[in-house]
């Protein structure tokens, strides 16, 4: 069984994983956009009995565009944001990927709110060759700068 570790920017706050996420997903909408400073943001899901919380944690509450209740968890040393929770998927944890600090994560297999206005990236398929001037990784895929036109899709491999 694969065991993963996530923490926060100063590693006060962490979190050991056991097992595979049910859901990697990129999400483009303008919360997500504001909380990460990024035009994306990738996050794991995992059931909650897969994971193992150490460290204090500040918890925020903010009303997601679908309505559900979202709860953010994050260091109150250094601010990152590590995992949160939501209404909408009862018993599951959601983890930023990028807390892993693991260039081997496996990538985002769902993207969701691309149509949010002022969406700047969407993915595309892995490059064969050198990426070129426009685009960027996401989680180990390419994505080009454009506008979405669909809400949620399942990437293609």
């Amino acid at each position: 069984m694969t065991t993963r570790r996530a923490a926060c920017s100063c590693g006060q706050l962490h979190l050991t994983i056991e097992g595979e996420p049910s859901r990697i997903s990129m999400c483009h909408c303008l919360e997500c956009q504001r909380r990460t400073g990024g035009v994306i943001s990738n996050q794991a899901r995992f059931r909650r009995e897969q994971v193992t919380f150490a460290g204090k944690a500040t918890a925020w509450i903010r009303t997601a565009e679908s309505g559900n209740a979202l709860t953010f968890h994050f260091c109150p040393t250094c601010g990152s944001t590590v995992y949160w929770e939501g209404e909408g998927f009862p018993g599951y944890v959601a983890v930023a990927i990028g807390n892993f600090a693991d260039p081997n994560f496996p990538a985002p297999t769902i993207a969701v709110w691309e149509a949010t206005p002022g969406s700047l990236c969407r993915p595309t398929r892995r490059p064969s060759a050198w990426r070129s001037r426009g685009e960027i990784t996401a989680g180990g895929l390419l994505a080009k700068c454009r506008f979405a036109s669909r809400t949620t899709r399942k990437i293609a491999d």
